[in-house]
């Protein structure tokens, strides 16, 4: 992927203590939209990503917490079960590289 082509990425988080918690969750919220509390969409070029991912590990204790950062296609089959955040007729789209809910 080129430095300036914008990707979607999904960035999912389990964090033991409550303080890095909410400080990882206020950082990604800037960036990202939330799909559930410990789970972002970001779309964002490569070196946003790794600047983005340099921070949250000044954040987190690598020896307790986890955070995964997963590449999405640009066509996703998704499959949704359970309650949903968003309402019927919602939509998450991505455009010119914002995150948007219709």
């Amino acid at each position: 992927m080129p430095d300036s082509q914008t990707s979607q990425f999904l960035v999912c988080y389990d964090i033991a203590h409550p303080k890095r918690l909410s400080r990882v969750h206020r950082h990604l919220k800037k960036l990202g939209l939330p799909v559930q509390y410990s789970v972002f969409t970001v779309i964002m070029t490569r070196p946003q990503l790794e600047y983005m991912l340099a921070k949250v590990n000044n954040i987190i204790n690598a020896r307790e917490d986890d955070v995964r950062c997963y590449s999405l296609p640009e066509y996703v089959d998704l499959t949704v079960l359970g309650k949903q955040i968003f309402t019927e007729g919602v939509l998450l789209l991505s455009a010119q590289g914002k995150n948007r809910v219709l």
